[in-house]
This record gives structure tokens, C-alpha cells and sequence, in this order.
């Protein structure tokens, strides 16, 4: 780990052409209208000359070389995130894509050792913590009120105890030395997110300065200190009390997946459930990052205004010796198919909300595409079937919304979202829902619908590949998750290839009452 901080200061397959007399000869028209009617097929994603290199610790790179600006924009995505967490440490992917920012063992301090000594100092406080708080929920004593006092305020010391070493070891902190360093260098959008299925870092710098990422990265990644740990797990509680506990939309979110997932980890939330999160040490999550955070879990894309072999020889230096780690946790959970309706709902001082959703297969299923079609049919624009109705014509609804989550890789759910206007109810919105549903498993979407969709998504093929980083975070998705950076390109061509009969045979398979999880907000101030 040390080497490393001082480092850091579709192939063509050949066709025969057949030789017996029978075979008619090969003109050069036909060759040319083979090679068109190929290109046709393939998306312009696809035909991209993206460079793809697997380093010997088996870190994925891949390069593009795009001529204009002098900028590049870099993507790394680790395949970690909620989906791989069970229950006891939801919401540490999310707590380490905050902690990756505090610096390493040269960035981002005075004196490091120092911080050591302060950090076992607050670990051992924090043991204590999770001690009492073990036999509180022992239920010992709580009869006794004189002994259940004891117990707070001796908690309360050792939070105040806590909070003061986190504070004497802050003395040796140099705060956001990380982003001032990339700021310096002109650096752009840095920045990183968590999902169900991964964890992405990502940045846009000047071309002549794209070492200095290279540079960085093999230091954060052989060389982390977790410094100001439980300052910042208390911003990430302070962040789910932001999302969830104190806003309206994000409860009735959790509490829809949870309704909606008995088994899977799906119904898990990204950030973490706070009790989870209260108990998590510097040790669990470094723990986590050691052994998952690896190289061999990680893909790079680079898209820019860049030297490809200059920038592949960047990548074998800083990133090549860095070790590899354990493969991701294993989701073995298969969620049971659902057999009856499932309802839940919250109440809240806000206006009525409603969640709708639908098991649906993975994004790897064939079905998949024509389930992507019948969203873009539904609300996929102001004259779609349901925002026209519900929006549009009968105003009945401020916004009408669908799309299939919360990941790609297991069973997902359709899910659709509305926000009723004043007087209507969400049960009135259910109804239409329903209603149009049930038309589109009747009777199919009409040609001029999935027409209109084809036409959006070749709007869509071409938008995607403008922007150098719009196109890296697809690279690094698409091979991240699929294991193929071509992957979500050719999701272009099966949606093209999606019919009325397909749409309707999808609305008419998943679309059921006894697979649906209804969610509801209720307001408190009058109105379902």
C-alpha cells in the first residue's frame, strides 16, 4: 500500500467467401448493401472504437478517444451496492461513497498516526455505545426508572465523549484536500452516487491534466482513511431523516418497496435504516471496503480528448498492482410470486400520492422491452395515454410518471406514480389506471403508438453518444452490470423490435390484480 501512495505522489468475425462452382460470385454492390443492412442493425453506440483493456488485477478500462474540447471525463463504477447488503448493514455502499472523500493517508491530514491514536480512542467509545444499547433492547430493568435514567444519561456521556474525540483528532484534518486538489486542477462535476447495484465516482478534467485522476485514484483506492467517521455517519442519518423520515414522497417510497418485496433485498433501502446505521463502526465499513471494494469489482471508463495508449499506460501503472478483493456478496434471495393484492398506506400533513407496481422480470428478460415500450406508451410524454388523461384532458392529476426498478439485475417492479389534484381521490386515479391497462391487454397499443416510441428512441440512440460523459457512465454501466460496455446499445435494437401483439401480451401477463402493491398517502389535512 505504500508502493502505491508513492506512485500516486463487435470484433469483425472473418466470413468465408465459398469457392465451389455453385457459389455466385461476391460484387462489390453486394457488399456494400451486406455491409449497410449490418449497420443498419447495429446501433451507433455499438460501432463506437472504444479500447478495452483488463489489467492484470482484473480492473476493466475502457478508453474513447473523442476529438473537440479538450476535456475527459471519467467513470468508475464498483458493481457494490444496496442489493449486495442484508439486514445489520443496510446502507454502508452509501456511507462509503461519503467516506472515499475524506482523503488517504497523505490527502486530506497533518499527521495521520496521530489520527490513529484518536481513531482507536472513538472506536473503543463507540463499542461501549453498542454495548448499552444491547442491553437496552435486552428490556433489563425497564421497570425501573431510575435505572432506565442511568442508562440515558450514560449514553448521552458517551456521546458527548465521542463527539469530543472526533473533535481533537479533527485538529489534524485537512478538510476537502481531495475535491481542492481537483478544483485547482480545473475539475469539473465531481461528485458520486450509490444505487441499488453499484457505487460511481465520477469527475471531468482538463485533458492535459487526466494523470492527476490516475494519480489520486490509485491512492483512494489502495490508501483510505476513514477520518471524521461518525460525523459523517451522522450526516448520512441526517440525510435519511432529510429523504425519508421527514419528507412525504420518500416514505411512501420505502414503504412501497417494503410492501412490494417480502424476501429480496430490493425492499431495502440504499441509505440505510437508521437503526442499521447507528450501529455501523469505522471497522465494519472498512472491512467492507477492503473486501469488496477491489480492483477486480471495479470498471473505468475514460471518454475524452485523450492519447489512448498515453492514458492506457496510466491506468498499468497507478491502478495495475493495486490487489484484488472478494467477489460482491451473492443475492441468492428469490422473491416468491406474489398471490394477492398488497396495500399499505401512511398519513401525512401533504397532498394525496399514489404508488402503483407490478413484479416484472429483469432487464436481461425478453419481456423487458416491451415493458420498457408499454411505459413510454403510458407516460412517456404529454400525449401519451395516461398523462393526456390524467394530465392533459381531465386534469385530474398534477403529474403522472412510470419506470421499473429500483435495479436491473433481479425482478423488478413496474411501477407508476400519480399526484392527484384537488378534489379527486387516488382511488379515482387507480381506477383510470386500471382502465387503460386492461385497453392495452385488450386490444393492444395502435401502430402510431409504438411508432411514436420508435421515433423517440432514435431521437435517444443519437442524444446518448453527444456527451462525453453521458457516454462514459453508460461504458461503465453497461459493463459494470451486463459485462459487456455494449450491452445497453443493443437494448436499442430490441426496443425497436417490440410489436403492438408484444405490448399486449406483456400488459396482459404482469399487469394483474393479485401481482399489484398499492401504495397511498393520505393526507391528514382532508382527502384520500
Amino acid at each position: 500500500m505504500a508502493r502505491h501512495a508513492a506512485v500516486a505522489a463487435c470484433a469483425l468475425a472473418s466470413l468465408a467467401t465459398p469457392t465451389t462452382a455453385q457459389a455466385p460470385p461476391t460484387t462489390r454492390a453486394d457488399t456494400a448493401a451486406t455491409r449497410e443492412a449490418r449497420e443498419r442493425r447495429t446501433s451507433l453506440g455499438e460501432r463506437l472504437p472504444v479500447r478495452a483493456v483488463t489489467l492484470d488485477n482484473g480492473m476493466r478500462v475502457l478508453l474513447l478517444r473523442r476529438e473537440g474540447v479538450p476535456t475527459v471525463s471519467f467513470v468508475l463504477q464498483f458493481a457494490v451496492g444496496g442489493v449486495h447488503e442484508h439486514l445489520g448493514t443496510t446502507g454502508v455502499a452509501h456511507l462509503l461513497e461519503h467516506m472515499l472523500f475524506k482523503g488517504t493517508e497523505t490527502i486530506g491530514t497533518t499527521d495521520v498516526e496521530a489520527e490513529r491514536r484518536l481513531f482507536a480512542r472513538a472506536d473503543s467509545v463507540h463499542q461501549e455505545l453498542l454495548v448499552l444499547r444491547a442491553r437496552q433492547g435486552a428490556g433489563a430493568s425497564w421497570g425501573d426508572s431510575a435505572a432506565v435514567a442511568e442508562r440515558e444519561a450514560q449514553e448521552l456521556a458517551l456521546r458527548r465523549e465521542l463527539h469530543a474525540i472526533e473533535d481533537s483528532a479533527r485538529a489534524y484534518v485537512d478538510s476537502n484536500a481531495f475535491d481542492r486538489i481537483l478544483s485547482r486542477a480545473g475539475a469539473r462535476g465531481l461528485n458520486a452516487t450509490t444505487t441499488s447495484e453499484a457505487t460511481t465516482y465520477f469527475v471531468e478534467l482538463p485533458a492535459n491534466r487526466a494523470e492527476l485522476f490516475f494519480a489520486l485514484e490509485a491512492d483512494r483506492m489502495a490508501n483510505p482513511v476513514f477520518r471524521e467517521f461518525y460525523t459523517e455517519r451522522d450526516v448520512v442519518m441526517e440525510e435519511r431523516r432529510m429523504r425519508v423520515e421527514t419528507s412525504p414522497g420518500g416514505a411512501l417510497y420505502e414503504a412501497h418497496l417494503d410492501a412490494a418485496y417480502s424476501v429480496h433485498p430490493y425492499g431495502q433501502p440504499v441509505v440505510g435504516y437508521r437503526s442499521d446505521l447507528e450501529t455501523l463502526s469505522r471497522d465494519d465499513v472498512a472491512r467492507y471496503y477492503r473486501d469488496f471494494y477491489g480492483p477486480n469489482n471495479a470498471v473505468l471508463a475514460v471518454v475524452g480528448n485523450i492519447d489512448l495508449d498515453q492514458v492506457e499506460g496510466w491506468a498499468r501503472e497507478y491502478l495495475g498492482s493495486i490487489p484484488a478483493g472478494r467477489e460482491p456478496p451473492p443475492v441468492f434471495a428469490q422473491e416468491p410470486t406474489q398471490r394477492g393484492e398488497r396495500r399499505v398506506e401512511i398519513r401525512w400533513d401533504a397532498e394525496p400520492a399514489l404508488r402503483i407496481g407490478w413484479h416484472v422480470p429483469s432487464a436481461l428478460h425478453p419481456d423487458a422491452p416491451a415493458l420498457a415500450v408499454l411505459s413510454a406508451i403510458l407516460t412517456g410524454g404529454r400525449t401519451t395515454r395516461l398523462h393526456r388523461r390524467l394530465v392533459t384532458d381531465e386534469r385530474l392529476a398534477s403529474t403522472v410518471y412510470s419506470s421499473m426498478g429500483p435495479g436491473d439485475l433481479y425482478p423488478r417492479l413496474f411501477h407508476l406514480e400519480a399526484t392527484p389534484l384537488h378534489p379527486t381521490r387516488t382511488v379515482d386515479l387507480e381506477e383510470i389506471v386500471y382502465e387503460e391497462i386492461r385497453r392495452l391487454a385488450d386490444e393492444g397499443p395502435t401502430d402510431r403508438e409504438v411508432e411514436r416510441v420508435r421515433n423517440q428512441i432514435a431521437a435517444a440512440e443519437i442524444r446518448r453518444v453527444q456527451s462525453n460523459f453521458g457516454l462514459a457512465m453508460q461504458l461503465a454501466d453497461s459493463e459494470s452490470r451486463f459485462g459487456d460496455w455494449r450491452a445497453t446499445f443493443r437494448s436499442t435494437e430490441r426496443l425497436r423490435g417490440v410489436t403492438p401483439e408484444d405490448v399486449k401480451r406483456v400488459a396482459e401477463r404482469y399487469f394483474t390484480p393479485e401481482n399489484r402493491t398499492v401504495a397511498t398517502l393520505v393526507s391528514t389535512r382532508g382527502g384520500s
